[in-house]
């Protein structure tokens, strides 16, 4: 997997995270991870169609989409992943993988992206068993955030 296609992922999280939630990330090394579903634990998978085709699933624990959910919404201190809350964690992802798009096709690659798809705890099982990159994206003071990239080509 080139790394091309992968940090335009990363570079568009650091950025996006830190317009919305005020607090630059770090990413963490990049490792090899097996999607599993586990309670306290949401994913939000975008499909990519194009020249590179895959998905890119955005794993977080409820208590960090929470945070992120609370800078969101101005400070508002969130405590229960409602619809709305569901929304803005799949919208910022929407939003990083829109940004990445971007870039690749700054690139000269050409790829789609899907609406985001929102599966918690064990609906991770929904989809097919395999081992991604993973990337940690590490925003102090709120938690983690796992980049898991899947791509077929």
């Amino acid at each position: 997997m080139k790394a091309e296609f992968i940090n335009p992922f990363l570079e568009s999280a650091v950025m996006v995270l830190e317009q919305v939630v005020q607090i630059k990330p770090q990413t963490g090394p990049v490792g090899l991870k097996e999607l599993r579903g586990q309670s306290g634990f949401i994913w939000i998978q975008i499909q990519l169609i194009g020249q590179v085709n895959g998905e890119i699933v955005f794993g977080l624990s409820e208590d960090s989409a929470l945070k992120i959910v609370s800078a969101m919404m101005g400070g508002f201190e969130i405590s229960v992943l409602d619809e709305m809350g569901k929304s803005a964690i799949s919208e910022l992802s929407n939003m990083i993988s829109g940004n990445a798009s971007t870039r690749l096709s700054n690139q000269g690659v050409h790829v789609d992206i899907t609406p985001p798809a929102f599966l918690q705890g064990y609906q991770i099982q929904l989809l097919e068993a395999r081992k991604a990159i993973t990337v940690p994206v590490i925003i102090d003071g709120i938690g983690q955030m796992d980049i898991q990239v899947l791509l077929a080509s």
